[in-house]
This record gives structure tokens, sequence and C-alpha cells, in this order.
């Protein structure tokens, strides 16, 4: 499927793109590459059984809870680093590291959509949330959409960062070079170094890597019914030059209730971002302008019904 794409052509475009690639892409500053923001050091943190996992997660500040769902082949740290201290001023922000990423070993089972979805509910059972905002990431936006259709009791709003939901979504030469993908790729790379810091079974990353090849070779189109029974108010951000196509961003959009004459209507509960000069891995690294979004459309009132 198409989201594990992201994170790994970020990967890819940064430290083993073939010249064209690079020619088209230049590569963010050293500093910005090699290193992440540190994470503060949690509240509290632990381990949640659910379905098989022994499930990571980080707990932050106090108030209305919120979760942070990571890309492919990231961790709470190399992701959201940067916005956590924000973030946790105001609300209990919840870091999460999904199946074979991070602290979380792999079992037995294909990484899917569906699975890792239903895996963040069940944890949130565990935590007793009831509800809460979910901001995704990459993969982890792809989750937060699943999330948001297989069970929209558990989702108050959702920030969709640089997600898709259908193969369409991204260009067409993402999909030729994901397949060459292999261990080796990563080698020095940040996804490569958190991964053997981290996992409870370093031994095991030429696993995820291949089990997130197989994600991304399968087609799974999720149909716009779907997106249009989202109940949940949601922002959209991609960056300008990210490897999702800005019609893609538009089409979800306006399947979100989105794209209307807002001074003659009322504004619609969803809103769309493109933020300029970002291409997929570095709008991660417009911290302060996501901020500047993400919070405002966060604490603002949910409409009766949750969609207008």
């Amino acid at each position: 499927m198409q989201y594990l794409a992201i994170s790994a052509l970020a990967g890819l475009l940064l430290f083993a793109a073939p010249p064209l690639l690079l020619a088209q892409e230049p590569a963010p500053p050293k500093n910005q590459v090699k290193q992440h923001p540190q994470t503060p050091e949690p509240d509290r943190a632990g381990y949640a059984s659910v379905h098989g996992l022994e499930m990571y997660y980080e707990i932050y500040g106090e108030g209305e809870p919120l979760l942070l769902l990571h890309g492919a082949y990231g961790t709470i740290g190399n992701n959201f680093g940067a916005f956590i201290p924000a973030l946790a001023e105001h609300r209990q922000v919840i870091g999460v590291e999904l199946q074979g990423h991070g602290r979380t070993a792999d079992i037995d089972r294909p990484i899917t959509y569906e699975a890792m979805a239903a895996d963040v509910a069940a944890l949130m059972d565990v935590l007793e949330i009831g509800e809460a905002d979910i901001f995704g990431y990459s993969m982890g936006g792809g989750v937060a959409i699943r999330l948001a259709i297989d069970r929209p009791d558990l989702v108050r709003r959702l920030v969709a960062a640089a997600a898709t939901f259908k193969t369409e979504g991204m260009y067409p030469e993402v999909y030729q070079m994901i397949q060459t993908i292999t261990p080796e790729t990563f080698a020095g790379t940040p996804f490569e170094e958190d991964y053997l810091a981290l996992a409870p079974n370093p031994e095991d990353w030429p696993v995820l890597v291949e089990k997130l090849k197989a994600l991304d070779k399968k087609i799974q189109d999720w149909p716009e019914s779907e997106i249009r029974g989202i109940e949940a108010p949601v922002l959209i951000i991609i960056g300008d030059g990210d490897i999702v196509r800005p019609e893609h961003a538009v089409e979800m959009f306006r399947l979100l209730r989105g794209g209307v004459p807002a001074d003659l209507t009322a504004p619609p509960a969803s809103q769309l971002a493109i933020v300029p000069g970002a291409t997929h891995i570095t709008l991660m690294f417009k911290t302060d302008l996501l901020l500047s979004m993400i919070v405002p459309f966060l604490d603002a009132a949910i409409p009766d019904g949750k969609t207008d």
C-alpha cells in the first residue's frame, strides 16, 4: 500500500537517491539530516499488551488527549521530538510506536493499516482514553485516517500530514523506486540507527523492511464513501514538494466537505494547508509553522455532529 513509501522515500532521497532525484530534491542542511531534536523526558512511559504486541507509549503533560502516530521507519522522537514541548503545554500528549517500530517489537503478522488502527484503538482502551485528537504523519497519517473510518467514536479531531487514501495519491515513480529498497539502503541513516538503538530485537531490521515493502506493494484504495463518512474535522497538510500529489490533497479536502466559497457559506470544519518550500521530509522541520496551524485547529470547538 502507498503510505509506506513516504518515510522510506524520504530516507532514500536524502541518503541514497540517484543523481536525477538529488538534482530535483536538494538535501536539507546536514544538522537536519543527521540529527533530530531530542525528545523531552516523558512524564511516564510503558508498554500495553494489545493484539499480541507489547506496544510502547510515552505520555507528556495534562489535559485533553492527543495521540501522535509516526511514519514508516519512524519513532516518537525522530518524527515528533520538536513538537512535543509545545503540544504538551495544554494537553496530554501520547506518543505511540507502531508494530515493529522503535521499542515495539514485531509479531508474526503482516503490517497493515487496518491492524495498526485496531492496535491504536486497543491502546486507547488500555489507557482509558474514550476520545482523542490524532496527529499522524506519513504512514501514521494513514493509520489515523483508518482509525477515523473504523472507530469514529475515538477521534475528536484529526491532523493528517502527508498522508493519502488511494494509490493515485502519490506519484507513480515512487512505487517503482520503493520495491528496490533493501536493508542496506538505509545503512548509516537515522532510520537504521534509531532502530538498532531502540528495537528489542535489532536483528529484525530486514524483516521490517520487507514487511513495509509488502504493505506498499498491496494496492488498497479506500472508497471515497469512507472518506466522506469521516465524522471528525480533519486538517490535511502536505508540502508543495511532497511525494503526495497536491491534486490528491484537494480531492480529500473536497470529500471532507471543503473546497467551498466560505465567504458565502459556512466555513467547512475540515481545513487544507499546502506548505511552501517543503518536501515530504522537510515538512516536519517546519515546526513553528505547523504548530501555528495545528494548535488553533485542535483548540477550536467541535461543530454539532463533528462535521458540517
